[in-house]
C-alpha cells in the first residue's frame, strides 16, 4: 500500500507539509525497494533518513507549537518521544539482526501507519490552533 499525499494530510504550515511530504516518501521509497526485491538495501537508508529528519521535523513542530503557547504541546511532545523509542527500537533490531524482511515489513507499516495518523489528527489539530493564533 502507498501513502499518498492527500488534502486531509495538509496543516497549512508550508514549512511543516513539505517536511511530511519528504517523510511520507522515504517511507514509499522502500515500498519501492521492496517491490523491486531491494528493501534490505533500502531499509537501512530509509532508517538513517528517518532517524536525521524526524529530529530535525519534531523540534520544528516543537517549536511553532512553543511559540503558538499550544496548550496540547506536552501530550504532542509525548507522541514524538514515544515514536523516537519506536525507532530507536527498529535501529537496534537492525544493528542485531541486520536488514530482515521482517524488519522491512515492520518499518513500512508501522512508521506508514503513524505518520500518516498522526498527520491527520494531531498535526492537522496542532496546526489550526497555531494558524488560529497567528504564529504560523
Amino acid at each position: 500500500m502507498i501513502y499518498k499525499w492527500e488534502k486531509n494530510l495538509e496543516t497549512g504550515n508550508v514549512i511543516i507539509d513539505a517536511q511530511h511530504k519528504q517523510l511520507i516518501n522515504a517511507v514509499n521509497s522502500l515500498l519501492d525497494a521492496c517491490t523491486q526485491g531491494k528493501g534490505r538495501l533500502e531499509v537501512e537508508t530509509t532508517l538513517a533518513f528517518l532517524g536525521d529528519y524526524t529530529i530535525s521535523h519534531f523540534a520544528d513542530e516543537e517549536d511553532l507549537q512553543i511559540k503558538a503557547n499550544y496548550p496540547e504541546y506536552p501530550a504532542h511532545k509525548k507522541y514524538h518521544d514515544d515514536f523516537k523509542v519506536t525507532f530507536t527500537e527498529f535501529a537496534q533490531k537492525l544493528k542485531k539482526e541486520g536488514p530482515t524482511d521482517e524488519l522491512v515489513g515492520e518499518v513500512y507499516v508501522s512508521i506508514g501507519d503513524w505518520l500518516t495518523h498522526h498527520i491527520k489528527y494531531e498535526d492537522a489539530k496542532m496546526a489550526a490552533y497555531v494558524q488560529r493564533a497567528g504564529a504560523a
